[in-house]
């Protein structure tokens, strides 16, 4: 029997109806895909249930998908270890989750619904962190997400971003290449499937920027970005009840959440201390080794914007 968390009804009908997913089928599905992470020499991966169902659910149930989006989790985490070589619970981490930058809303968007997350760059101090601490801390939260939310990995999730107040330290320290990564990742690697991206309060350099960033994403991630003039117009799309209190919504409290997402945290520390248990090495890949040109198909890099 799979040691699995139970749905509620109505993501056990989504799953169903719309993963593929056949729950007396389940023990077989975990122990065929445990069998092949063992025969892969290049491939040390995590293969308690509760971690690889993530990944059938994001798959759809597809085998041989789930197989490749484990194979690019971890290849991605090994060829990217600027943002996946140190990912701690350390003091730094929690100060960024402090400020409510970044927050995953306790309220799903509907009974079986996605979940929302949501970032106000107003919060984020460029003096403090880096464009690269905030990747690495939203990683964090979404491999959270695999293993402990249901709504994530059965509905996917959604990001809003308000981008009232983009600073022009923020803007100076956008670097196009590590955007072009994470799309990647985002698509090839990220089991929990992320079904849109709702923009508010854009400012015309934010919009221009927006599209630039854009281009260097996968087709299919580019489908996914909307742009709203302002709060309101966003609420004709996800209602305000769903936004939290700061936003006129009932979707808790900033604060609160913050406090909840540092518990979390905190009980994960040794779940991240352990990463450098997993990986792939690619001197032992059966085939052609996956190389970071290979992968994310980046000669050089792109130039950091050059902002007076």
């Amino acid at each position: 029997m799979a040691n699995l968390r139970p749905l509620s009804a109505e993501l056990r009908r989504i799953a169903e109806t719309e993963l593929n997913e056949v729950e007396e089928r389940l023990p077989a599905d975990l122990q065929a895909l445990r069998d092949w992470v063992a025969k892969q020499p290049h491939l040390r991966a995590r293969t308690d249930d509760q971690f690889l169902v993530g990944f059938l659910r994001g798959c759809k149930f597809s085998l041989e998908k789930t197989k490749s989006k484990l194979d690019h989790f971890y290849t991605i985490k090994t060829l990217m270890p600027e943002l996946f070589g140190r990912r701690e619970v350390d003091e730094k981490t929690l100060t960024l989750c402090r400020t409510g930058t970044y927050v995953r809303l306790p309220k799903p968007w509907g009974p079986g619904g996605p979940r929302l997350q949501l970032t106000n760059y107003e919060k984020f101090e460029p003096k403090q962190f880096k464009l690269l601490d905030l990747f690495r801390y939203q990683t964090m939260i979404s491999e959270q997400s695999i293993i402990d939310d249901d709504n994530s990995n059965v509905s996917g999730y959604v990001e809003i971003i308000d981008m009232a107040k983009l600073s022009v330290s923020f803007l100076a320290q956008l670097d196009f290449t590590l955007i072009k990564k994470m799309g990647i990742f985002a698509e090839k690697a990220q089991p929990t499937r992320l079904k849109g991206v709702h923009l508010f309060n854009c400012p015309k350099e934010g919009v221009a920027l927006l599209n630039l960033a854009k281009s260097l994403m996968p087709s299919k991630l580019q489908q996914r970005f909307q742009v709203y003039k302002n709060l309101e117009k966003l609420n004709e799309v996800i209602p305000r009840e769903y936004l939290p209190e700061e936003y006129g919504g009932t979707n808790g409290r900033i604060a609160d959440i913050q406090a909840e997402a540092e518990k979390q945290l905190l009980s994960y520390k040794n779940y991240f201390a352990e990463e450098s248990k997993y990986g792939v090495d690619e001197h032992l890949r059966p085939g052609k080794r996956v190389s970071a040109d290979s992968l994310f198909g980046v000669e050089g890099s792109f130039r950091k914007l050059d902002i007076d």
